[in-house]
């Protein structure tokens, strides 16, 4: 395509006439109220959107140390990063979900994602087993977030 192509958003100005903007022209500074662009990109502000093995560890070492419950946070923090869960994927964990045997983990998707089967590594299945016998059959595995969003 032309680099110079214009681009019809349809929106109006306040005098009825369409606004025209050429590639690359931010949409937002055109409109009036509202909220205005953002001055920083993310990635200009971070090089990467994710933690690395290193982080995870330390962040497990911190859920062990700082609640009564530190085993159990730090196994749901684990299987989250393992497994590529959202929040609400953890907190809706049901230990039927859970196959110690066979070393799989059935997960149902949030956000009218394709539920699917996760294998388990042998250090989630150890961390996620002495828990197992200790909670009923069918039930919902619990995790505790703050308000601030930290894991407790």
């Amino acid at each position: 395509m032309d680099a110079d192509c214009s681009i019809d958003t349809r929106e109006e100005r306040a005098d009825n006439s369409p606004v025209v903007l050429k590639r690359g022209q931010n949409i937002v500074e055109n409109r009036t109220g509202g909220r205005s662009a953002p001055t920083t990109v993310n990635s200009s502000v971070r090089t990467r959107e994710y933690l690395t093995t290193a982080e995870i560890e330390r962040l497990m070492a911190a859920a062990r140390k700082s609640s009564r419950y530190g085993h159990r946070d730090a196994t749901m923090i684990l299987i989250g990063y393992r497994h590529g869960l959202r929040a609400s994927e953890l907190c809706d964990l049901q230990w039927s979900q859970i196959e110690l045997a066979t070393g799989r983990l059935h997960v149902r998707r949030a956000k009218n994602s394709s539920p699917s089967v996760h294998p388990m590594q042998g250090d989630e299945i150890h961390a996620t087993g002495p828990q197992h016998h200790l909670a009923p059959t069918i039930g919902p595995v619990t995790l505790e977030v703050t308000a601030a969003a930290t894991v407790m």
